[in-house]
């Protein structure tokens, strides 16, 4: 079975897609076709979309599904004569958040995700910045970084250091563990002092071959045998030296960065 699905939004989308595949990540049996359509935020730009979605309605004889995160009741409304299930994420919180504030909501688009607060942003913005100039040993400035991820080249270090920095404004720096440390199995000198924001990243042999095979293929480099060797060894020195690690084989940037902010004690929210 496969059906369509809209995510539809006055913004970027963001949150649509991201409520949205959550809740059809509980469906396993079942294909998604999926379109992102951001800044739907007049009415005709919702006529289209509408067109659009009764489009696809005709073309596979299954009923679309929206997953919408418009504010604006009339647009939600002309999006709706598409004829498909209208899935509305902020419709179950509005009308009690309304009885509880005494206040009606404005309706305003583009709120989702604007830039309400410029400190938090510059925030942002400076930990991406540190993210990049601290990554892979690039910079080995470390007494600014709020954390130090630690692991073989590509086990999930750096995307997961701009998650942090670009959704959370924290200051994450990462730090490969090269043959001679591996071969040491020792804690780097440069990393010692920081012993106690470290946090370990690992993956699965197969999974880390894979990966590299699509950076350098046919090298040592992404052989299983050479993984395998690097992961071991990782896995030793890390557990000799107390660093608490993750393995992100199976595990979402997300959730990885749940679980490092629950090891360290950070509670952050989404800026």
């Amino acid at each position: 079975m496969q059906r369509s699905v809209f995510f539809i939004s006055d913004s970027t989308g963001i949150t649509a897609e991201t409520i949205g595949n959550s809740i059809l990540a509980q469906f396993e049996g079942v294909q998604f076709e999926k379109h992102r359509l951001p800044f739907i935020d007049d009415p005709q730009k919702a006529e289209a979309a509408a067109t659009r979605i009764k489009t696809r309605y005709a073309q596979s004889g299954e009923r679309p599904i929206v997953v919408n995160t418009m504010a604006d009741r009339t647009l939600c409304d002309i999006v709706a004569t598409s004829g498909a299930l209208m899935l509305d994420v902020f419709a179950p919180f509005i009308g009690p958040l309304e009885d509880e504030l005494a206040t009606r909501h404005s309706g305003a688009v583009n709120r989702s995700h604007g830039l309400v607060d410029f400190e938090k942003y510059e925030a942002r913005i400076n930990a991406t910045n540190y993210a990049l100039s601290h990554d892979d040993g690039i910079d080995v400035d470390y007494a600014k970084a709020d954390l130090i991820l630690v692991g073989v080249s590509r086990s999930g270090k750096t995307p997961t250091c701009l998650y942090m920095a670009l959704h959370y404004g924290v200051s994450a720096a990462n730090y490969p563990l090269t043959d001679e440390d591996l071969e040491k199995l020792e804690l780097p000198a440069r990393l010692r002092p920081y012993k106690n924001r470290l946090f370990g990243l690992t993956i699965e042999p197969a999974r880390l071959a894979q990966i590299r095979e699509q950076r350098r293929p046919g090298s040592r480099y992404a052989t299983l045998k050479q993984c395998q060797w690097e992961l071991e060894q990782a896995d030793r020195l890390l557990r000799q030296a107390g660093i608490p690690c993750l393995n992100t084989t199976h595990v979402s940037i997300e959730e990885i960065a749940s679980k490092i902010f629950d090891q360290f004690g950070i509670e952050r929210t989404m800026f």
